[in-house]
């Protein structure tokens, strides 16, 4: 047995692509055919108004379905922000339907907002939340959504709600009196079907609804469909004991065209209709070297969807954390519907619209309905919901260096002082899973790293940190006492028959902590603490893996669904939040051994909506070639739109041996994506940047130094997002939200407003065509002050030697120009102020510094510093009251970009003193530069040129 385990592992491992026969496809999940056999048309739920609870922010409200005569409960909250909330579950439930914890994923429980009855009629109920109008039709059941008399949102719109409720197991008894009785009804008299309540709608009659299928009406009652109470995938056996309990309803997208998010999938960042595909899957799953360009399931699920156009931008976000399954149809929407209850712009125009279908294996009907309008408005109302990206410390915004696996301690020396001799900086080395005695979380190699705080401290001299992996699955070994104390402290997930789960991961034999239980996730925290994790210090920070979770002789290489968890809930309950709770539980540990004062950093594979509360993500094992390059903007583009704004991908793919040119466009592409790390497989190349041939090296040096000259960028950035949930990496309909042009656009991409950003992702190419958005705006190249006109196609030169990166006119840009070998080296190193003027010479921008390491801003000690160029005049001051720290950091530099002319003089007022400054001036760029203004960020100041 221990052979055959030996050998799956060792397939696993040395596989050189996806096997698609490891993972589900519809067809081979019961639930995902059942919903997926539905057809659009009228529900058979109705409202029963009789039942109608009215309060200031919420009603609440039966449904019944006709067919079965099983009730459910709506209830349907306004929400402060904008946003709505939609809940349906049993009305009498057998035991509690699973539903996430208020607090874990959800930050809290949801501020209300009134609701107003503005109308309620015979076929339906209006309710009023702030410029919205909220339609509840009686029969059939449905919800609209109206944003300044446009439908926006339809819920139920296509007739597919499906609500499987708790039920007894049939018996044998029950099926032989049900098939005789099937047999018998024709020879017995007709008797009167059991009614649904006379008149369920106030002055409407019950009508008799079109379309009923015959095959329904000829099964007898108790028949159950196959995969109901049991299924088998390949040689697994799921006994679902609790039986089916899926749930799924269709939310369309009336007057949308493109609708975008629900990560992680290897696809475009505009999602495509699956009408002739499987539904796009959320399932946590191990899939290395995955398949591009298709709906299967990958390490994480974010359930939330936007959906834009011209108008406005709209959401919602499906808050279950069971499979779940989504299919996008693109239609045209019912006009002759909404004309009744919105004034549509009348004529033969017909309105788009985007259907899609929602699905999960259990829990309840949970939908939060984001009703922006724009986008920086949705982004908010989901951060105000799951949490924004946490301000990570500065080092872990600059370069880390991985490999699977740093070989020993003199290996890592030898790395760092390469790194130094071949002067490119990095800020982490990190250490894979040979590091530790065994696959033993928590421990050391002792022949291989018998000095680990030596090794650490040695990079903590140079301003550097270190990165251990800490995998969630547990050697079974009885002398391993991280494994021991879990087991004796009875903190196992428990196998379907209540004993201690059993799989195999990179130690062989293991267990997994139940980190759904919050003692279990309070114990792991603890073992962060240094008395627990020998060998550590405060600069060794932590990277979960394998936590989808990763189980290598298990059912789609993961748990089994009927896997017990806290409480009794199965797996099949909570399975995409497994990997959440490790990240979390991991976070707070670091949290605790500081005492709550130094900010964590912890790298997750598997994550889930609010996982950005909680430190980075990066897209997995990804392969070394040109299409994986290609794909990784979109899948960051996509993870920032779903609130993971602290992403990014292997730099130079994971698997595979990458040739130089495209190990070179990737590490300029990393240079200019949120998180930036290079990472390899144990079976690849040793190709360490310095390791490139010296022109190829060259270029990665200066594209990583490159990278911490924008640091002040970058983390200013990051402070809007977690102030706001505003996105960091964007797709141009962020800024840019009328033109249609950028609907589709995901090769191309901004941060923040001010950079724009198109890597090249083609092998040999030498030039680009870039799309430079925004009517009358201008923008310049940030190497050589170029400028290019906006709202169109322009291209540009892209020899190996150059990233087309672009400052937008009207921005001012911080960097910060000295660079070191670390980012905490350049913590006190001024700053130069990069001045773009748009074609009124006019241009404003900001700054956010704070120690760069500690929860000290949320005592108030930051500055924030607003800069603003206009009549030739840069004023500098305090963007927020509130902040009242100080800084060493000082303004070294201005270049003021696209200036007409040569200036005669240049004057800096600082507290009413005022003197001259240097200054020179190329016509040819048309670049002002002022230099050594020398003047403290923090302080308020004046430069007058004339």
């Amino acid at each position: 047995m221990l052979s055959y385990y030996l050998c799956c592992l060792l397939l696993i491992v040395q596989v050189h692509s996806v096997n698609r026969d490891n993972f589900k496809t519809c067809d081979q999940s019961g639930f995902c055919k059942r919903h997926r056999s539905m057809q659009p048309g009228n529900s058979p739920y109705i409202v029963l108004m009789d039942s109608l609870k009215i309060s200031s922010s919420q009603i609440s409200v039966q449904l019944l379905n006709t067919k079965t005569n099983v009730r459910l409960v709506l209830d349907l909250y306004g929400l402060q922000g904008n946003t709505a909330r939609v809940k349906i579950n049993e009305l009498e439930p057998l035991k509690p339907r699973y539903e996430i914890p208020v607090g874990d994923v959800l930050i809290g429980e949801p501020k209300q907002q009134d609701l107003k009855v503005l109308d309620k009629g015979a076929g339906s109920i209006t309710l009023g939340l702030e410029d919205n109008k909220i339609v509840v039709s009686y029969s059939p059941f449905r919800i609209d959504f109206v944003s300044g008399e446009e439908p926006v949102v339809s819920i139920n719109a296509q007739g597919l709600l499906k609500f499987e409720h708790f039920r007894k197991k049939p018996g044998w008894v029950d099926k032989l009196t049900s098939v005789f009785s099937w047999f018998s009804e024709p020879f017995r008299e007709a008797q009167p079907e059991e009614q649904a309540p006379a008149n369920p709608i106030e002055g409407e009659e019950k009508k008799e609804e079109e379309g009923e299928k015959k095959e329904e009406e000829k099964k007898p009652d108790n028949e159950e469909e196959p995969g109901l109470w049991e299924e088998t995938y390949k040689s697994f056996h799921d006994p679902k004991p609790n039986g089916p309990a899926s749930v799924g309803i269709d939310v369309s997208f009336p007057g949308f065209e493109n609708v975008y998010g629900i990560p992680e999938h290897a696809e475009s960042m505009a999602l495509k209709t699956t009408k002739d595909t499987d539904p796009y899957r959320l399932f946590n799953l191990d899939v290395f070297e995955y398949e591009l360009y298709n709906p299967m399931a990958l390490y994480g699920s974010v359930p939330v969807m936007w959906a834009h156009n011209e108008k406005s931008t709209v959401g919602i976000y499906w808050n279950n954390a069971a499979e779940t399954w989504i299919d996008i149809r693109s239609t045209t929407a019912d006009k002759n519907f909404f004309s009744k209850i919105a004034d549509l712009v009348k004529g033969n125009t017909e309105m788009a619209q985007m259907d899609t279908h929602w699905f999960s294996e259990s829990g309840v009907v949970d939908i939060f309905v984001m009703l922006g309008p724009r986008p920086k408005d949705v982004f908010k109302q989901y951060a105000a919901l799951t949490g924004s990206t946490e301000l990570p410390p500065l080092f872990a915004i600059a370069y880390h260096q991985c490999r699977w696996n740093y070989n020993d301690q003199d290996d890592v020396k030898n790395v760092d002082a390469n790194m130094d001799s071949f002067d490119i900086p990095y800020d982490v080395i990190w250490l894979d899973i040979e590091h530790t005695n065994g696959k033993r979380y928590f421990t050391w190699d002792a022949h291989k790293f018998p000095s680990s705080k030596d090794m650490i401290n040695g990079e903590a001299v140079k301003g550097r940190k270190m990165v251990t992996i800490v995998d969630p699955h547990l050697k079974r070994d009885d002398n391993y006492n991280v494994y021991t104390d879990a087991k004796n402290r009875d903190m196992m997930v428990k196998g379907g028959g209540g004993e201690e789960y059993e799989g195999w991961c990179w130690p062989g034999s293991s267990s997994w902590p139940d980190f759904i239980n919050p003692e279990v996730r309070n114990w792991w925290a603890s073992k962060f603490q240094y008395s627990e994790y020998g060998g550590s210090t405060p600069d060794l920070y932590i990277w979960n893996d394998m936590n989808e979770p990763s189980v290598f002789n298990g059912p789609e290489i993961t748990f089994h669904k009927d896997v017990q968890h806290y409480g009794g809930t199965e797996n099949r309950d909570v399975h995409n939040l497994y990997g959440f709770y490790v990240q979390k539980a991991t976070a707070e540990g670091i949290l605790m051994r500081s005492n709550n004062e130094q900010r964590p950093f912890v790298l997750t594979r598997a994550f889930f909506a609010g996982s950005q509360r909680f430190g980075a993500v990066w897209t997995g094992d990804n392969m070394g070639e040109w299409s994986h390059l290609k794909v990784s903007n979109p899948m960051l583009l996509t993870l920032n739109l779903a609130g993971i704004t602290f992403s990014g991908a292997d730099v130079g793919g994971f698997f595979r041996n990458p040739d130089h040119e495209l190990q070179t466009r990737w590490y300029q592409a990393g240079s200019f994506q949120p998180f930036f790390r290079a990472h390899a497989h144990i079976d690849t190349k040793r190709r360490e940047p310095f390791l490139l041939p010296e022109e190829n090296m060259k270029i990665v040096r200066e594209a990583i130094r490159k990278r911490y000259t924008y640091l002040p960028f970058w983390y200013t950035l990051f402070y809007h997002g977690f102030r706001s949930g505003e996105t960091v990496m964007s797709p141009l309909w962020v800024t840019y939200p009328e033109d249609k042009s950028t609907f589709e656009m995901d090769d191309e991409y901004l941060l923040g407003s001010s950079l724009l950003v198109k890597p090249i992702t083609e092998q040999g190419s030498v030039g680009t065509s870039v799309y430079f958005p925004g009517k009358d705006e201008v923008w310049y190249d940030i190497d050589t002050y170029q400028s290019y006109a906006g709202s169109q196609n322009t291209y540009v030169n892209a020899p190996l030697d150059k990233i087309p990166v672009f400052q937008r006119g009207g921005s001012i840009v911080p960097r910060k120009m000295r660079v070191r070998r670390s980012s905490s080296l350049m913590a006190s190193d001024p700053f130069t102020l990069i001045i773009c003027l748009d074609k009124q010479g006019e241009a404003s921008g900001d700054l956010y510094a704070d120690d760069y390491k500690s929860f000290a801003y949320r005592r108030g000690e930051y500055i924030h510093r607003t800069f603003s160029f206009k009549n030739n005049i840069l004023q500098s001051s305090n963007a927020d009251p509130s902040g009242k720290g100080s800084t060493k950091e000082w303004v070294e530099k201005l270049i003021i970009v696209g200036y007409p002319k040569a200036a005669t003089s240049v004057h800096i007022t600082v507290d009413g003193n005022s003197q001259s400054l240097h200054h020179s001036y190329d016509s040819n760029s048309r670049v002002l530069t002022v230099r050594k203004p020398e003047v403290n960020i923090a302080k308020d100041f004046t430069i007058t040129i004339q």
